[in-house]
């Protein structure tokens, strides 16, 4: 099966060691981290990393990082936790990367955002969401945002802990303070909740803002980016939202913010609040033993789950053609027609993905039948997770191969819905 698309840890921004404009030359740069200077030490990991003036080289970078965190620098000891976590050149060990982010906990804001996730992902750490919320919400004390708006989200949907929306919004303002775009969106929501509706717009124009913005975004953009469109779409939903629909198709769905690869427990998690149910995303994992965390989710194990719910689900596909996407559309629409949203899964390929491709697990929740346009609710984005998408990026992406065993390893359109009574 398929890795799902997941929420990416990133290493904190490397502090350059030449001064601003001066940015020295890869064999001055090793003279420097040769001659022991920390911070050549750690720009130097980061280059070979990214391929960045020099050949990627992940071994390398390790090497380097290693060099600088045994000096007890916290930039470099959440570079070499971030290295083991992923498994660049080095086998993947998330819990000797817990202990290096432990380490820089207190003075690397990125690194306690890493501490957090692991924490709320039980990856190389026990899962414990009300931990993981500790984390970041003393990283939001001392300026990090995105640590802020993830806080803000787990309070707002109340996975794994008991929901605040008065929690959220104080670390929702604290993480637009800091002009965080995923604070931004979530801050905006929580005023469009209250009726604010006024607010809500000016907060989401002013994300939509920071980043250039078309009629639609694109699912493979980078998250600042996504918020910024975000913000474009949300301002154009809100009518909608409000109940002035005219032929669209709506289904209300609250948003839960995944964890580390946890998309497809997510998504269902999502579906089945959709329709009634009270559940949190580890706790519809916890149904699916056989995918533990940290790795993606079988469908027909999330489907045979929804019982421990209430809910009794299907699994269809449809061909990965032009006469199976518009029956796939077809089907589609009139699920939502009837108040039903659906789980689609993605398909990514490309070099950035480990193994070159990537799946993710989505709800398909509505469709602006004047614009035609589908509106999706995403897990790995800011909630409320509305996004636009034109019929032909979704005949693009809503393809699978790895969603489920019962594949046979071959492409499908594959789709989780309600099954009749």
């Amino acid at each position: 099966m398929n890795a799902k698309l997941v929420m990416t840890m990133v290493a904190v921004p490397v502090v350059a060691a030449a001064a601003a404009g001066e940015r020295l030359g890869i064999d001055a740069l090793r003279a420097k981290a040769a001659g022991g200077d920390v911070a050549a030490q750690v720009e130097l990991a980061h280059r070979y990393r990214d391929g960045d003036g020099v050949a990627l080289d992940l071994r390398e970078a390790l090497r380097w990082g290693h060099q600088a965190a045994d000096s007890g620098d916290a930039r470099a000891m959440d570079f070499v936790g971030w290295m083991y976590f992923h498994g660049k050149g080095v086998e993947a060990r998330p819990e000797v990367a817990v202990g290096y982010f432990k380490a820089a906990a207190g003075k690397s804001l990125q690194a306690a955002w890493n501490l957090g996730l692991s924490h709320f992902a039980g990856m190389g750490t026990v899962l414990d969401v009300p931990a993981a919320l500790a984390v970041w919400e003393d990283a939001a004390a001392r300026g990090h945002g995105r640590s802020a708006s993830t806080a803000a989200m787990v309070r707002l949907a109340g996975d794994g802990v008991t929901a605040d929306a008065a929690a959220a919004r104080r670390l929702a303002e604290q993480a637009a303070g800091w002009n965080d775009p995923n604070g931004l969106v979530v801050l905006g929501e929580l005023q469009f909740k209250a009726g604010d509706d006024e607010a809500a717009a000016a907060t989401w124009r002013k994300v939509a803002a920071m980043k250039q913005t078309g009629l639609t975004g694109n699912p493979e953009q980078s998250s600042d980016v996504m918020a910024a469109q975000q913000g474009a779409d949300l301002v154009r939903l809100m009518g909608v939202r409000r109940g002035n629909r005219g032929k669209s198709l709506w289904v209300d769905v609250p948003h839960v913010h995944q964890g580390w690869n946890n998309c497809g427990a997510t998504s269902c998690a999502m579906l089945a609040r959709s329709f009634g149910a009270t559940v949190g995303s580890w706790e519809f994992k916890r149904f699916c033993p056989s995918s533990p965390t940290g790795t993606g989710t079988d469908w027909q194990e999330l489907v045979e789950a929804a019982p421990r719910v209430a809910q009794k689900w299907k699994l269809v596909t449809f061909a990965d053609d032009e006469a199976g996407f518009a029956e796939a559309t077809a089907f589609a629409r009139s699920e939502l027609a009837a108040g039903r949203a659906l789980g689609i899964d993605f398909k990514y390929i490309g070099p950035k993905y480990p193994g070159g491709e990537a799946g993710h697990t989505l709800l398909l929740s509505g469709y602006l039948a004047e614009d035609d346009l589908y509106v999706l609710c995403n897990p790995a984005i800011a909630s409320p997770g509305l996004q636009l998408i034109t019929p032909d990026d979704l005949k693009r992406y809503w393809r699978s191969d790895g969603y489920s065993h019962t594949s046979g390893g071959r492409m499908y359109r594959p789709a989780i819905v309600k099954a009749p009574d």
